[in-house]
């Protein structure tokens, strides 16, 4: 039903809409119509003359669809709160009653006086339009309702070819236009078609709606929007680049200035008030761009979740379904980051790697155990493009190189977790012990196709007392001889199979290499994988596939066929077995109690493990406690292998060398301090009595300085 809004006083239009609306009927419609085409000297060349030119013209297209316009897409973190909104075309529909009275009199007083008093043709505009269209000067004419149709036809146009066939200078697009102007006069009330437009209408500066363009030129919304700005924003429809207010503000207030007079003229303001609004200056306020994840709170992490959504069956099972739900929009995602994590994660790689470091880099990635909800994912890189400032960078360092991310880095010594899990699912116990000397040649190893790999030298890091080491004495010492032994004993095929199991891929999408130094960490893998698969032995064997996004709400709140739709958390129960995965935490436990995470717990029980690759091109940190794990790198974006962490100065602190327990290890504990802080103190559970005694130490031997 259609809602009037009366004269007011002071600053409320007082020559608005009228409630009794005269729309003509029936043959006084199509009268009217051949009345104008009459006139026309351009209807012959349409085969629309004599008596045969209303049935001509009525048998014209007129069904036009009025589909749902295109809205934003809203991210939200798992709190409900807003962090990015993307859209091809950025807008936000609104009501009618949700905008300024001033709008829809700015737009009568400049486009069309007679809006609500004719039926979709404004005869006079229209005759008027044609004679000087005959003389060979274009003149528009269109009634708002005709704008609408116009708006709606560029608005669904799938090809070039369609926009230009909408917005061609034509009499022939005209006449279709008209049709099915009369067509929607007859479907929707005034009000219905004035809000149509209000929402459809582009405003310049990427601002599609009137609720958008508020918020772009004066960061208010559309209903408090004043005389002046109402003016100024609806002056943009006739031509929004030349009257950009933020790049042409004379044109802009100029035209303005005439939209105001137009008020007057009909009646909406009196003379006073139009000579105070257009003696004040534009007064803008604008609200930066937005519509992509590139203005966001949190770009790398919109730009994951918007290709997830692509990837995913949330939004429909076929590919184009996916792509049309995202384009249309008006979808609310609730993403799983936790916006306590995400902070703590910023500002722990903020406080040790700071943005403006040269070349340095450090991402995070965080996931809960058992659901495999990503709760942040942070770099201290800022978003931008390789034509900006050092320090910026577009690639989601954090995430695979098919998700927008990196090739990956090699995880060093965090790899020598999936070799313990592989130990002990053979049915090795915790005192397998074997003599670790600073040095030894391992032979022998195959791979899973029965190849024999050929002779492996390999050293440990730092010094070495040449003893005896047991699972849990190597672990505390990330000991290098003793996991290449250990890996021999298990299979190197057995060992890439168990981190295949909880989730271990490579970055670059290549198959795994199975070859002997795998036990070290060789592979190229991204954080969030890390911290996935170590996940998976916080939550004793479950693991899951990564998930950024708890739901999606297709449809405003409230609206009627809204509907929303849960993600699907893809889990498994039993990759790995309870028992190992109970080990696994156990021996993880021990190096914080003087082994290479020795000074990096929490305050309550943590499992952890530090990577150094090779000459410290790539330093890493990954641990969990029962309800959160992470994994943490540093290196040098130029490449770590020719600019290794070695003398370097990062963050005001130099070091000598960059182990995973001297960089990655602190951001890491000071991320899971704040991101535990608010959850409960869970254990793990007790050390499986299968695997020996949880203390043992070896007959001989002590821990390694430093971390291979």
């Amino acid at each position: 039903m259609e809602h009037g809004r009366g004269a007011g006083d002071g600053d409320r239009p007082d020559g608005g809409r009228k409630d009794a609306v005269l729309r003509l009927t029936g043959t006084g419609a199509v009268a009217g119509l051949l009345t104008a085409a009459l006139v026309m000297p351009w209807v012959g060349g349409l085969g629309l003359i004599g008596r045969d030119t209303a049935a001509a013209f009525m048998a014209l297209p007129s069904d036009l669809e009025i589909s749902p316009l295109a809205e934003r897409v809203l991210l939200t973190d798992v709190d409900h709160n807003p962090i990015a909104e993307v859209a091809d075309r950025e807008r936000e529909v609104v009501p009618l009653d949700a905008v300024s009275p001033w709008v829809p009199a700015a737009l009568m007083a400049i486009e069309d006086d007679r809006f609500y008093e004719h039926s979709g043709l404004d005869l006079r505009g229209v005759i008027r339009a044609a004679m000087r269209t005959a003389q060979g000067d274009t003149q528009g004419g269109s009634t708002i309702t005709q704008q609408y149709v116009k708006n709606l036809l560029i608005e669904q146009a799938s090809t070039e070819e369609e926009v230009e066939r909408a917005s061609e200078q034509t009499l022939g697009r005209k006449l279709l236009e008209l049709r099915h102007a009369i067509d929607i006069e007859d479907r929707l009330t005034k009000d219905e078609i004035m809000e149509g437009y209000l929402n459809l209408a582009y405003f310049g500066a990427g601002a599609y709606g009137i609720e958008v363009a508020a918020q772009r030129y004066f960061s208010v919304s559309a209903a408090d929007l004043d005389p002046a700005q109402a003016a100024t924003i609806v002056g943009l429809v006739r031509s929004p680049s030349f009257y950009d207010p933020l790049n042409n503000r004379e044109a802009a207030r100029e035209r303005r200035d005439l939209v105001l007079e137009r008020m007057g003229a009909t009646g909406h303001l009196d003379a006073a008030q139009v000579e105070e609004h257009a003696s004040r200056g534009l007064a803008l306020d604008p609200t930066p761009r937005g519509g992509s994840c590139y203005h966001s709170e949190q770009p790398f992490f919109c730009d994951f979740v918007m290709r997830w959504l692509r990837g995913s069956d949330i939004l429909g099972e076929l590919q184009g379904e996916r792509d049309e739900a995202l384009t249309k929009g008006g979808i609310t995602v609730r993403t799983t980051l936790d916006g306590e994590t995400q902070r703590a994660a910023e500002e722990a790689i903020e406080r040790y790697v700071p943005a403006e470091e040269s070349t340095k880099f450090s991402a995070q990635a965080v996931v809960e155990p058992g659901t495999g909800r990503i709760r942040g994912m942070a770099q201290n890189l800022r978003y931008g493009f390789d034509d900006e400032a050092l320090g910026t960078t577009s690639i989601n360092l954090a995430v695979d190189s098919e998700a927008g991310g990196s090739l990956g880095y090699q995880a060093g010594s965090t790899f020598k977790t999936f070799t313990l899990a592989a130990a002990l699912h053979s049915g090795l116990g915790y005192g397998t012990s074997f003599s670790s000397p600073e040095s030894v040649s391992v032979g022998g190893l195959e791979n899973c196709d029965g190849g024999v790999m050929s002779g492996w030298s390999v050293s440990n890091a730092g010094e070495s007392d040449g003893g005896r080491h047991n699972m849990i004495s190597a672990t505390k010492g990330s000991v290098n001889t003793y996991f290449a032994q250990l890996q021999k004993r298990v299979g190197l095929c057995e060992t890439s199979e168990m981190a295949e199991r909880v989730g271990i891929h490579r970055a670059d999408g290549q198959p795994l290499g199975v070859w002997s130094s795998f036990t070290l960490g060789d592979q190229e893998v991204s954080p969030l994988t890390v911290a996935n698969a170590y996940a998976t032995f916080a939550a004793r064997g479950t693991y899951c596939e990564p998930v950024p996004v708890v739901s999606v709400r297709i449809g405003r709140e409230g609206a009627e066929g809204t509907r929303e739709v849960e993600a699907r958390t893809d889990c498994e129960e039993g990759r790995v077995e309870r028992d190992v995965a109970d080990g696994v935490n156990h021996l993880l436990q021990q190096t914080f109690k003087g082994g290479t995470a020795n000074g990096l717990g929490l305050d309550r029980p943590a499992a952890g493990k530090t990577g150094t690759t090779d000459n410290a091109a790539y330093a890493w940190f990954a641990g969990y406690t029962p309800n959160l794990a992470s994994a943490v790198v540093v290196g040098d974006m130029r490449g770590g292998e020719e600019n290794p962490l070695q003398g370097v100065t990062i963050g005001g602190r130099y070091y000598g060398i960059v182990y995973g327990g001297t960089l990655p290890g602190p951001i890491w504990q000071a991320t899971m301090r704040g991101a535990t802080a608010d959850l409960p103190a869970e254990g793990f559970a007790p050390s499986p009595k299968a695997f020996g005694n949880p203390s043992a130490t070896p007959p001989k031997g002590g821990d390694d300085e430093g971390d291979a």
